[in-house]
């Protein structure tokens, strides 16, 4: 390992990651609403949730078979008379004559009287009665009414993610609406004359626009509710209008190109000039960066770079977007280095790297427009600032794509 002093001329990552989630932390006070059950999956519960009715709600079979006093059948094998059949969804309500079977359905009510359940397996039907070749206890194959809620009982506590497990217990005492809180909402707005959509042929000097995509994807996989993504030229009244257009519908914007010292710097220009704040931060790729605010939205501004806008969103606002929404922290190990690496001096970096049984390797050289090498990568290798070199078998921080 070889060491250097560290720089104070730019932004540090923990500075800069600080100051996004001062911007983005306010939104945690977000309304409260009611979404349909079905569509609540992965959204936070707003309020404790108490069963309003008892599961199950009636003492009902837990097999095919056969409804009998425990003490019928304490000598098999025994021949009782079959006194009818209850299938499930029927009210059930004839009690069990002494010394009688009645056969049920998985799911049908237990007559009165019976206090156990023969699975048709252990029997024999005959005409009018059926042989039982295995006895049962009391409560055998009887679910009883409330064995697994309780009306009144908390059935999933405020706060909770809401996963496929929740909403089958929550459908399952009946309820139709949910009370949440309202999704953080996104709107993303790439900029540059050389971004053309997919689909459409390529010309001299153009590019596809991935950025745009990738922003939606990487914010949607991450909890917020992404409700546009545009682009915009180099023209500044088009960027003014479209940027209204995303503070007006999103409760923050993400932006793409436009931070860094060319000439046609369109985001730094506007933006800067109603009160954002654009600099360097120390890392690599994503040193660029441009935080704002417009018309009480949060604006972070990512440099144009397909990996560098990637990287910015891992590095500087995926944790608190995940938080915010109630998801788990972003998973961060200690693993080898399979390669020996350079890094930029003065800057964290953080490649993209594939992990192995033996440790975690790059996938490509840290060049920004890498964006097909990203893909075969599943996590990010943290560098330190203070470190240009690490050999094959350095202990390395690795964070989760």
């Amino acid at each position: 390992m070889t060491a250097r002093p560290a720089t104070t001329s730019v932004r540090s990552v923990e500075e800069h990651r600080d100051r996004v989630e001062q911007l983005l932390r306010p939104l945690a006070a977000r309304d409260v609403e009611d979404a349909g059950t079905a569509e609540a999956l992965g959204r936070r519960l707003a309020e404790d949730v108490r069963a309003p009715v008892d599961l199950p709600v009636f003492r009902n079979s837990g097999m095919d078979g056969y409804a009998v006093r425990a003490e019928s059948v304490a000598v098999t094998p025994v021949t009782l008379p079959l006194a009818g059949v209850v299938a499930a969804g029927q009210p059930g309500q004839a009690p069990l004559p002494s010394g009688a079977a009645m056969k049920v359905m998985t799911g049908a009510p237990i007559p009165p009287g019976a206090d156990c359940v023969v699975p048709v397996e252990d029997t024999r039907a005959g005409d009018g009665s059926v042989t039982i070749e295995r006895g049962r206890n009391t409560g055998d194959f009887v679910r009883e009414a409330g064995t697994d809620v309780r009306a009144g009982d908390l059935l999933v506590p405020a706060g909770t993610l809401l996963a496929p497990r929740h909403i089958a217990a929550l459908a399952a005492v009946g309820l139709t609406t949910l009370p949440v809180f309202r999704p953080v909402t996104a709107a993303v707005l790439t900029t540059g004359d050389e971004l053309i959509p997919a689909g459409e042929p390529l010309r001299p000097g153009q590019i596809y626009n991935s950025n745009g995509i990738a922003l939606g994807a990487a914010l949607a996989a991450n909890g917020v509710e992404v409700v546009s993504v545009e682009h915009s030229s180099d023209d500044p009244g088009e960027f003014r209008r479209k940027l209204g257009e995303a503070t007006r519908a999103a409760d923050v914007v993400f932006t793409s190109g436009g931070v860094s010292k060319g000439d046609f710097e369109v985001v730094k220009d506007v933006l800067a000039g109603l009160g954002g704040e654009f600099g360097s931060v120390a890392v690599q790729p994503g040193g660029p960066q441009g935080l704002s605010v417009v018309e009480g939205s949060p604006v972070l501004s990512f440099p144009g770079n397909p990996v560098s806008t990637m990287v910015s969103f891992e590095v500087f606002a995926r944790a608190v977007l995940r938080e915010l929404a109630g998801l788990p922290p972003v998973p961060k190990h200690d693993v080898l280095l399979r390669d020996s690496v350079r890094s930029p001096a003065g800057r964290r970096q953080f490649l993209r790297g594939k992990l192995e049984p033996d440790g975690v390797a790059p996938t490509s050289g840290p060049g920004s427009h890498l964006i097909a090498s990203m893909a075969q990568a599943d996590v990010l290798i943290e560098i330190p600032a203070e470190v240009t070199e690490l050999a094959a078998g350095s202990t390395v921080k690795v964070w989760e794509l």
